[in-house]
């Protein structure tokens, strides 16, 4: 079957390798979509950056080089191995791909989307979503319902990051907020936000196309580098500021503008990864008592409200979601790598 392998840095080739089989309490899986994330774009140019040392098996999974890539991916069960009863053949799927150890401090708090030694499928495994085929725990499969397609189900991962970062927010239907940045996971914050009934959201995005693309969703925008972001935020919330605000841009200015638009009592939550260090005033939390919060991936009661939230028809993928051929993955990292696009979808099959 033909997969895209990660071997070293910048170097990641669609090749031929064998066919996988499922093991007892596994399944096969035909994929369909797999998501080029962000994480992707960092494993192929750092990976050290990106927190994988490949110089060692994974302490959970057991992986090495080459690496078959696709986290975020949706498929079809081919094939069931030993045990597995709660799946059929044909069922289309979601997969969440977390690996934890059920040990460390987070596991023992049920966040196993902290676990110290975390994995995912597609990563630090044994396969992965950019392959024809792949084979996973049959306890990592979320069921997608006939009116959520396959090319959606490869979308409920990274939704799914923006869904648990709304949760950590803390914010009710009724509320206000603020989403800093545009791209997949800040549309995925914004449809999230409204999946759960918060109507006045404010999104403040520098890139003229990305604000074009959330704005034809329907978006508030407002350019915080040529336009009055305080001012903006002042006429949504009648001066108040903002319940929460997210920060979806991974940049310095975005935490600390984010910060200076909340309530008092606000917080923000900071769901991007950051490249670079920055400095704030711990004194704007103290005067205010707000707060900062992070978001690190998902939890399985993330991705079945994702789901659900998709069934009732509150996604959409108009404008921001394309499409490219398994043999065009790297030409796209490239591309999303210099700004161009939003989500980009490898078709596996």
């Amino acid at each position: 079957m033909k997969a895209a392998q990660f071997h070293a840095k910048e170097d990641l080739r669609i090749e031929e390798v064998p066919e996988p089989s499922p093991g007892p309490g596994q399944v096969k899986l035909r994929n369909a979509f797999a998501g080029i994330c962000g994480s992707d774009l960092h494993v192929y140019y750092s990976p050290e950056a990106a927190g994988l040392d490949f110089d060692h098996p994974h302490p959970i999974t057991g992986s090495t080089l080459p690496q078959i890539l696709g986290h975020e991916f949706s498929g079809t069960v081919v094939e069931l191995g030993e045990g597995v009863d709660d799946v059929v053949v044909g069922d289309r799927v979601a997969v969440w791909p977390i690996y934890y150890c059920g040990e460390c401090p987070a596991c023992r708090r049920g966040m196993f989307n902290a676990c110290q030694k975390i994995g995912f499928h597609g990563l630090s495994s044994h396969g992965g979503g950019m392959a024809e085929f792949t084979t996973v725990d049959a306890t990592k499969l979320h069921v997608l319902p006939e009116n959520v397609d396959l090319r959606m189900g490869a979308l409920v991962e990274p939704m799914s990051v923006a869904w648990h970062a709304v949760t950590r927010g803390g914010v009710e239907a009724g509320g206000t907020a603020l989403i800093a940045g545009a791209g997949p996971i800040g549309i995925g914050v914004w449809f999230a936000l409204k999946a759960r009934g918060i109507e006045k959201v404010l999104v403040s995005e520098p890139s003229a196309d990305r604000r074009a693309i959330i704005a034809a969703l329907g978006a508030t925008v407002v350019d915080p580098v040529n336009e009055d972001l305080a001012a903006a935020v002042a006429a949504l919330t009648d001066g108040d500021g903002v319940d929460v605000a997210f920060d979806a841009a991974g940049a310095g200015p975005a935490v600390t503008s984010s910060l200076a638009s909340l309530v008092p009592g606000g917080r923000v939550v900071v769901v991007a990864i950051h490249e670079r260090t920055m400095e704030f005033l711990p004194t704007q939390l103290v005067m205010a008592e707000t707060e900062i919060a992070g978001a690190l991936a998902y939890l399985p009661e993330d991705f079945d409200a994702v789901i659900e939230a998709m069934s009732r028809g509150v996604y959409d993928t108009t404008g921001w979601v394309q499409e490219v051929a398994l043999e065009q993955v790297v030409d796209a990292i490239h591309a999303l790598r210099g700004g161009a696009g939003a989500k980009i979808l490898v078709q596996a099959d």
